[in-house]
């Protein structure tokens, strides 16, 4: 629809971000750069950005979220919120995936490759065609190992390392920002038909954080 306002947030990285769009013109965007804090500083940043253009919950008509891959927390932080707009709103709630926004942003003449740093020496990566359809599904690899695994005439690669691989292939490196990232989720989520599903996390690694050696506690 045309007049359809779509509110998008993402907390995947070190940044609480949102951007809200009425149709195909963008109303407004926010973010802030953050470590932590993400959980406290996301509903007043909506609100903020819903007030600044003259809107109120209740003239939403979808959820856009950011579903990762990133930073476990992060994305918890979002996914929940967005569940639960969609359930006390009655509208639905749509996730994208970072590597997806981050591909859709340059002007595509051949494949794009997206690229998010996942530390390690890793990143998490995926390759999309002209157009935005996605070739084959996201992953977790070495950094060293990108060039050789990524389709050959990759056109553009944008992300983390973008610079390096970019030289190693012979593509176009794109810079990205994470306001271009939750702006394009928006535009994505207000696009994409609905089928009743909830947005998940979209997790290529298990949790950093070790289980504890000691047994659990018997409860008698």
């Amino acid at each position: 629809m045309a007049d359809q306002l779509t509110l998008a947030f993402d907390t995947s990285a070190a940044h609480c971000a949102a951007a809200l769009l009425l149709g195909d013109t963008l109303l407004g965007s926010r973010v802030e750069e953050m470590q932590k804090g993400q959980a406290e500083r996301l509903m007043p940043l909506l609100d903020e950005l819903l007030a600044q253009a003259g809107k109120t919950w209740v003239d939403l008509d979808r959820i856009g979220v950011g579903i990762g891959p990133g930073n476990f927390t992060g994305i918890r932080i979002s996914v929940s919120a967005a569940r639960g707009l969609a359930l006390s709103l009655g509208i639905p709630a749509i996730g994208v995936s970072a590597l997806e926004a981050m591909a859709s942003g340059p002007a595509q003449s051949g494949e794009t490759l997206a690229l998010i740093d996942a530390r390690q020496g890793n990143v998490y990566t995926q390759s999309f065609a002209k157009g935005g359809a996605a070739l084959g599904a996201p992953c977790l690899c070495p950094k060293d190992e990108v060039a050789q695994r990524s389709p050959r005439g990759t056109h553009s690669i944008v992300g983390h390392h973008s610079d390096d691989l970019a030289a190693q292939m012979g593509a176009v490196s794109v810079m990205c920002s994470a306001g271009n990232t939750v702006r394009a989720i928006a535009f994505i989520a207000s696009r994409r038909a609905t089928d009743g599903a909830r947005p998940a996390p979209l997790y290529l690694r298990p949790a950093d954080a070790a289980p504890p050696r000691d047994p659990a506690p018997v409860i008698l």
